[in-house]
């Protein structure tokens, strides 16, 4: 028979859900507010923030409220304090997607430094990371947390070319290009920390099904331990 608590839990799952969605359109939305130069997707997506912090306040109010009426033990409070560490992350990643379109408006009236291709490639990486992170949490499947970790050095490698190019092939050369270079340099490093928030997410998850620390181990990520 299924306990009342259940019904609760999966209410939860479904709003944790709703942040993701929030906070992968957030993501897709502000590159895409890039690419095409779109003023008014990019004012979109910071105008929606205050609704994302609403989302993320009701989230961690309903995981007190469980741990005050229900005191799970074991693997309820795991998924529960999980979830809150999760809703944090996915908040924190829609306020980096808010902190991307910024920097594209301080940018979109001025002529494009260079075509965009390796930043929309981040951009394809940290979207694919906060899925799978969000599908590990939702499917408590371990090996596709470990596969979001995985995935971390290529994020780390990317963005260090980008801002190689950035720095050596314009600023150094061309001192005018300084403060679009600058802008695109920081919207690189906002991808390269929503992949961070993508791997804390992972490993929340991997503690949350088999109560392992996976953080600052990366050795049990090999040979399927």
């Amino acid at each position: 028979m299924e306990r009342h608590v259940d019904q609760e839990l999966k209410e939860l799952n479904k709003d944790i859900l709703k942040m993701g969605a929030f906070a992968e359109e957030a993501i897709y939305k502000s590159i895409e507010a890039l690419k095409n130069r779109d003023k008014e997707m990019a004012k979109k997506i910071i105008e929606n923030d205050d609704k994302i912090d609403e989302l993320e306040l009701l989230i961690d109010e309903k995981c007190i409220d469980l741990i005050a009426r229900y005191q799970p033990m074991a693997k309820d409070l795991r998924f529960i304090t999980t979830g809150m560490k999760l809703n944090n992350e996915l908040e924190r990643i829609a306020d980096i997607a808010m902190d991307i379109a910024q920097r594209t408006l301080e940018i979109i009236d001025k002529p494009l430094l260079k075509p965009l291709i390796d930043i929309p490639k981040l951009s394809e990486i940290a979207q694919n990371m906060v899925k799978m992170a969000i599908d590990a949490f939702v499917r408590s499947d371990i090996q596709l947390a470990k596969k979001v970790l995985l995935s971390d050095p290529d994020a780390d490698k990317l963005r260090n070319l980008i801002q190689k190019e950035l720095v050596e092939d314009y600023m150094v050369k061309d001192g005018s290009t300084a403060p679009r270079a600058v802008q695109l340099l920081l919207i690189a490093r906002f991808l390269e920390r929503i992949c961070d928030h993508a791997t804390n997410i992972a490993e929340d998850v991997i503690y949350m099904v088999q109560a392992e620390v996976v953080r600052h181990h990366p050795e049990k990520l090999k040979d399927g331990k």
